[in-house]
């Protein structure tokens, strides 16, 4: 994983993202002349968090909402859609066969997030997984929950309508003697 980004499950790779003025992740633009980065903003400490932030400060002066956009369009999202696009739709509603993707996708929002310091979940990601439910899992049906049987139900409701009499003539027995005892 030298000269591009690993993935979260590092089985497939990407290359650099590369912004309009060429820039891609062997240079730092914002690097000094002893190559120390020189970044305007507070970063995360891996090198990974390092390439995020080059570019955030390249294209956008800043870690943005618009720079983590960018960054999680090019990265995270390819590999889950390519991923889910290599299923057939009707296991994209088993969760057994879409956990992994959907956790990897997860992780990698939440990474890239941290490296730019923009605390996750934010808006940003909320609006990507609720599309991302709008495309793919639509279709799936869903667990509902259904009344119980009649004779279940009439046993529920029947039992502490019987037992509120007893306990009432009760109360009214032991206080009738007015001993207390008993």
């Amino acid at each position: 994983c030298s000269t591009v980004i690993c993935l979260v499950n590092d089985k497939t790779t990407m290359q650099p993202i590369t912004a309009s003025t060429g820039y891609n992740s062997t240079q730092s633009p914002t690097a000094d002349a002893v190559g120390n980065s020189t970044l305007t903003f507070a970063c995360g400490n891996s090198s990974k968090c390092m390439i995020f932030c080059d570019y955030c400060q390249q294209a956008f002066g800043s870690q943005s909402m618009d720079c983590l956009s960018q960054i999680m369009n090019h990265i995270c999202l390819p590999d889950f859609h390519n991923s889910m696009l290599l299923l057939n739709s009707t296991d994209w509603c088993i969760w057994d066969h879409v956990k992994s993707l959907y956790s990897n996708l997860s992780i990698c929002t939440e990474e890239v997030s941290d490296c730019l310091l923009i605390p996750w979940p934010n808006q940003l990601v909320e609006d990507m997984f609720v599309s991302i439910h709008y495309q793919f899992f639509v279709e799936c049906p869903t667990e509902e929950f259904s009344d119980p049987p009649p004779a279940i139900v009439f046993a529920l409701v029947i039992t502490p309508i019987c037992l509120i009499p007893m306990m009432v003539s009760l109360v009214v027995l032991k206080t009738k003697n007015g001993d207390g005892t008993s």
